[in-house]
């Protein structure tokens, strides 16, 4: 369904973005990945579904290297069809005691990321099937861009102001073939939730187990994590033909979280 085309998914090295990058591989699009850490093994994971797999170290809190990673997209594969901004960081704290150097980093890799990606994918985008336009914007927001949880002050004003973009975005480009989307999961057990889990079985001397049932129970009626490989289920609905006209939704993988 996507072959020929580039994804480029940001902080795709673990969790959520590879999951979503796998998906796509999966349906023949060329892969342009981003993030720290390990990156043999991930990209070796999605360029084992046979397609071309480049990875951009950009930091995703600074401009100027975001211009650079979607520059460096540009010349080795033309443009980016399918930009997926996924990158994200978080920190748990009350207002008062919340350091203002990761409310501005929250807000820069959360938020302002997504805004000079997509403003630099969005002119190729317009211009591609002789000018009728084609492209997917897919921002990964979250439950906390539909609700709030105390102690996220930084990231759940992040993921409001995602999904206002989004629809935004999807609005200027409604009669063209560019539409805009976000996905908003629940819990996903990635690195980044695992730390909370693990910070309940320090303070409360419990097993991982009661600690994800307790987790899980507070919040999604389901019990159960939304899995990487369900969100790049849905990203790839969105670059379908069925996509074609859903534009600007918000859209909860959250186990009826949003629906108390």
């Amino acid at each position: 369904m996507l072959a020929g085309k580039t994804a480029l998914v940001t902080g795709s090295t673990s969790g959520i973005g590879l999951g979503i990058a796998k998906a796509l591989a999966a349906q023949g699009a060329n892969i342009v990945m981003n993030g720290f850490g390990d990156i043999a093994g991930p990209t070796g994971e999605v360029a084992a579904l046979g397609v071309k797999v480049l990875h951009h170290g950009a930091d995703m809190s600074k401009p100027a290297e975001i211009e650079a990673m979607m520059a460096f997209a540009a010349a080795q594969f033309g443009r980016v069809d399918v930009l997926v901004n996924n990158a994200g960081i978080q920190h748990v704290a009350r207002i008062e005691h919340f350091p203002p150097e990761k409310w501005d980093a929250i807000i820069a890799i959360n938020l302002s990321s997504a805004f000079h990606a997509t403003r630099l994918a969005l002119p190729a985008m317009l211009a591609a099937d002789g000018g009728k336009g084609w492209g997917r914007i897919i921002n990964i927001a979250s439950v906390h861009g539909l609700v709030a949880s105390s102690e996220k002050s930084a990231y759940v004003a992040a993921k409001h102001a995602l999904v206002g973009l989004t629809k935004v975005t999807a609005l200027e480009n409604a009669t063209t073939g560019v539409t805009c989307n976000a996905i908003c999961p629940g819990w996903v057990l990635t690195p980044l939730v695992q730390k909370q889990i693990d910070a309940r079985v320090a303070a409360g001397s419990i097993s991982n187990a009661d600690a994800v049932r307790q987790l899980l129970a507070e919040k999604e009626p389901s019990l159960q994590f939304t899995t990487p490989e369900e969100l790049g289920a849905l990203a790839v609905f969105f670059c379908s033909p069925a996509g074609n006209n859903v534009r600007g939704v918000a859209w909860n993988m959250d186990g009826g979280w949003a629906a108390q």
